[in-house]
């Protein structure tokens, strides 16, 4: 894919939108490292929250003896288990799934040009869930959920779904977005009226199924975030090498095309990109909304508009907020836990009023 080199005005550059305001701070250079320092503080805080209470810095000390051999094992094994059989791979787990919903609503924002586009827009959570579904209601041999089919299917059912918006928008040699869009609802609507008669024929397993629709991490192991890792990965730096393009994409397609940007091919990479890593993030962890439309928009504030920045920042934000919601899941009162996805769900919905009500003020 063949670039020219950026000059003033060239649309590889930060949107205008995206300059310091006068008078506001400009944080774009400190951008990396105020979002790392959210992620670090989001995983220590993590560390600290569950039914059973460790003594303060227990954490740690067991940590520096199983990474580096510092320290006396001088903690119950009952202490050990919970921290690395269950606490680390479950905030390895939520920042994996935080970061690919983040990354994948960015990617879809400034390919479809509007902030309140996120990771689901296309099928890719429908999809997800019916495969889900037919996994819990078919009569498939018990083994199979050890090894995994309900993720499996999953996985398959938000590609599937895709794929078949992007055959339905196929006209000629591209796929426009506006009908992306338009496709992206209609088989939406249709796995969804495939999922709910399901659930209707099979209602002695809604318990179940209904437990993985609202999302929640309460079953992650190591090999879940060992399943997930490289897809999201490869998708993660397929995204970031398309910073400058999705930058162009602000100002039309002709001006992207104007110079040298294979725009359909650029839009399809991006498409399956962060198709991979929202069908790899929800086929462990379940329908987790609103990480990929509010923590995008949030970097897109604090930060400005270049994706070459925006991206890797809000997969950072993305793992930190994912990990604090799940973090407040585990500490609230009661016998059974709280599914991550009502914590985000909570946060999310009077954040997205709000960019309603901004857009509108914005039109009017």
């Amino acid at each position: 894919m063949r670039l020219l080199a950026l000059a003033p005005g060239d649309p590889g550059r930060t949107p205008p939108a995206a300059e310091t305001a006068p008078g506001r701070p400009d944080l774009r250079r400190a951008a990396p490292w105020i979002s790392a320092a959210a992620l670090l503080a989001a995983l220590l805080l993590s560390l600290r929250c569950g039914k059973l209470a460790l003594p303060f810095g227990t954490e740690v000390r067991m940590l520096a003896w199983r990474l580096f051999g510092i320290g006396r094992p001088t903690w119950p094994a009952a202490s050990a288990a919970v921290l690395f059989s269950i606490r680390l791979p479950r905030l390895t787990l939520g920042a994996l799934t935080g970061g690919a919903l983040a990354l994948a609503g960015t990617g879809y924002q400034g390919l479809f040009r509007n902030p309140l586009a996120d990771p689901y827009l296309v099928g890719v959570a429908s999809g997800a869930g019916l495969g889900a579904v037919l996994a819990f209601v078919l009569p498939l041999p018990a083994g199979l959920y050890g090894l995994g089919i309900v993720q499996v299917m999953a996985f398959l059912g938000a590609l599937g779904a895709v794929g078949l918006v992007y055959a339905m928008a196929w006209r000629g040699r591209g796929a426009p977005t506006g009908t992306l869009i338009l496709s992206g609802v209609a088989v939406a609507a249709l796995a969804n009226a495939g999922t709910s008669y399901l659930l209707y024929r099979h209602g002695e397993r809604l318990q179940t199924v209904y437990g993985w629709l609202l999302g929640g991490l309460n079953s992650a192991t190591w090999s879940d975030a060992a399943l997930i890792a490289p897809a999201i990965l490869a998708s993660a730096l397929i995204l970031i090498l398309h910073g400058r393009v999705l930058n162009a994409l602000q100002l039309g397609e002709e001006q992207t095309a104007s110079v040298g940007v294979n725009v359909e091919r650029a839009r399809l990479l991006i498409v399956c990109a962060a198709t991979l890593a929202t069908a790899a993030a929800v086929s462990v962890s379940g329908l987790i909304g609103f990480v990929g439309l509010i923590v995008p928009h949030a970097a897109r504030m604090l930060f400005g508009a270049d994706h070459r920045r925006l991206l890797p920042v809000s997969a950072l934000l993305g793992a930190a907020f994912l990990v604090t919601a799940d973090a407040g899941a585990r500490s609230m009162p009661g016998v059974s836990e709280l599914p991550v996805g009502v914590v985000t769900a909570a946060c999310g919905a009077p954040f997205f009023l709000m960019l309603l009500h901004l857009r509108r003020r914005e039109t009017d």
